[in-house]
């Protein structure tokens, strides 16, 4: 593990906490400023909501959701070595209340039925993933849920989602979404 695959938490809890992550193709971590304008998003309070840390890499934005109060965090990240990372960022912050899995995110969905409250999609980039999951995850969130989505491009509103919410650091543009049918507040 390089000495600068480090990720720090920004609030909450666990605030300035850092988080090790392993050399992993692909693997980004969601910058700093963009975890603190999303989780502004989203409000810095996070109790007893339920979270899906699809693709979840560092787990940077699962602990920082668990971090605020989140009641479960669900780490899902089809590669072992990141997977034993998580695992292990999960032991040092006595972290009971999330749940890592090794497993593709696709498999994951197709087997789970949980819905959840505010789902995280950080998926690697030029690999076509958000075409193939933005529309299965209508069936995992919860009823007035959120997902936040990272890529390599804006995104539109379609028929299923309505982008509340969006902003660009570097190359990552990243927003927040809501069900189509669903009213904004």
């Amino acid at each position: 593990m390089a000495a600068n695959n480090r990720v720090r938490i920004s609030g909450g809890d666990w605030r300035s906490r850092l988080l090790n992550f392993p050399d992993v193709p692909g693997l980004r971590p969601t910058p700093d400023r963009v975890r603190q304008t999303v989780f502004n998003w989203l409000g810095q309070d996070m109790h007893g909501r339920r979270c899906l840390d699809l693709f979840a890499g560092t787990g940077a934005m699962g602990f920082e959701a668990l971090s605020r109060g989140a009641s479960t965090v669900v780490l899902v990240e089809k590669a072992a070595v990141a997977t034993r990372s998580l695992q292990q960022n999960q032991a040092q912050l006595k972290a009971s209340q999330a749940r890592v899995l090794q497993q593709d995110a696709q498999q994951f969905l197709a087997q789970n039925r949980e819905r959840f409250d505010v789902i995280f999609l950080d998926p690697p980039y030029e690999q076509g993933w958000l075409p193939k999951l933005l529309p299965l995850l209508s069936g995992h969130l919860a009823e007035g849920g959120m997902l936040y989505v990272e890529a390599e491009y804006q995104l539109e509103d379609d028929a299923q989602w309505q982008v509340v919410k969006h902003g660009k650091a570097g190359n990552v543009c990243y927003h927040l979404l809501k069900l189509a049918t669903e009213s904004i507040d």
